[in-house]
This record gives structure tokens, sequence and C-alpha cells, in this order.
């Protein structure tokens, strides 16, 4: 199973330097979260953005898309379906890099909600260092498991909204300390009042943050 979706050319206007693959969240899809690219693009001109739909028709929509199901929401569910969908991330990832000559220091994971999820799962366990993971309104999934199955630390940035009614709140703390406790360099943002969404200052600390994983030059005004 290949991913497919929309995506977005380096604002330089020249080869991409990195890239950076944003995961959309359950029963969306890539042209939801290529929104962010234009914004994004200021702190990276450089990088390509990709923005695939996740591989499996939504079970509650007839557009949407999901990395895995939600309606058996038991642990092990999860990280079954987690573990399927990475499968298949990982080997769009190793394509897409091989296609334009970069390696996964040069990668870079953004995701909301069930694609933060995704995000996590795999960028924690490439063998090789990515540069960095932007998570928005997401949770890690099977964090007593992280500590046994991490193999690169690459840094992390996670916001959340304290009045997210879709993934609690609460799951920024849970995450935090798993990966704090499994030595993963992380920083968290918590947006007061903010539901199940990406605000502006979550964007912009968080353009900052991809610009400092890649040790990237803003565009020139």
């Amino acid at each position: 199973m290949e991913l497919s979706g929309s995506s977005h050319a380096p604002a330089s206007g020249g080869k991409a330097k990195q890239l950076v693959v944003l995961l959309h969240g359950y029963g969306s899809n890539g042209d939801d979260l290529i929104s962010l690219a234009p914004f994004f693009a200021q702190a990276l001109p450089e990088a390509e953005f990709m923005s695939p739909n996740a591989p499996f028709p939504c079970e509650i929509s007839a557009f949407g898309f999901q990395w895995f199901g939600f309606e058996d929401r038991t642990p092990d569910m999860l990280l079954g379906g987690a573990r399927l969908a990475a499968e298949i991330l990982d080997r769009f990832l190793d394509a897409e890099l091989t296609r334009r000559g970069l390696a996964d220091r040069d990668l870079a994971l953004v995701g909301f909600s069930q694609g933060t999820m995704m995000s996590l799962h795999v960028g924690l366990r490439r063998p090789n260092q990515i540069a960095g993971i932007l998570g928005f309104s997401g949770s890690l999934i099977a964090p007593q498991l992280l500590a046994g199955e991490l193999k690169s630390k690459p840094p992390v940035f996670l916001v959340h909204g304290t009045a997210d009614q879709v993934v609690p709140f609460g799951a920024l703390a849970q995450a935090e300390k798993a990966l704090r406790d499994a030595g993963v360099p992380i920083e968290t943002e918590s947006r007061p009042g903010l539901p199940h969404s990406i605000d502006q200052i979550g964007a912009q600390r968080g353009a900052l943050f991809l610009r400092r994983c890649f040790n990237a030059a803003p565009a020139v005004e």
C-alpha cells in the first residue's frame, strides 16, 4: 500500500534540502494540514512539505481517512493499529527521502491529533534520528513500551489546548513524562482555553521549533 496526498514545493524555488511530512487527524485528509505549509515555509524556505492521506478509509466518514480505527479504543487495539500504519508510513518516508537524496536528519514529522500519535510512534522508533517531531493535540500510544522500543531521540515539541474536548489535555503531561523518562528532549506548550485545534501562537512556536531542528535560516522578506 502506497500513500499519496498533497505537497508544497520549497519557497526558495530550488531543490528541497529538508522534508517536512504533515500527518492529519482521524477522519481528515492530506489537504487539511498542507494548509500550514505556506506559513511554515516562511521559517523553512528550503523545505518541501508533504501531507499524505492516511492509508485507510475512515470508519465513520465517507470522505476522510484514518491511520487506525477508534471504534475499539482498547490499548491493545490502538497499539496494533499504530504498528500496522507505522509499517506503511515508514516505507513512505524511506521512499520520499531516497527520491530527494535526503537522509533522516533532513526529515521532520508534524502531526495533529491521530497524526501526532503516529508522528511520535514512528519518529522515535526509526533507527536513524530524524530532525524533530512537532505534535499538536495528540497523545503517546503505549507510553509504558517507549523506553524498550525507542531507537533514537529526536527533539519533540508538543502543543495542546487546555479545553481540548477530543484528546484530553492530560495526555500532554502523560506524554511529557514518558518522553522525559526515556531521555527524549521534550518541550511542551499549553494553550489556555484552546479546543481541539491549532492556534496562531502554537503554529508560530512550532515553526520556530522546526527551524531550530534544521538550524535553518528564515526566508528574507
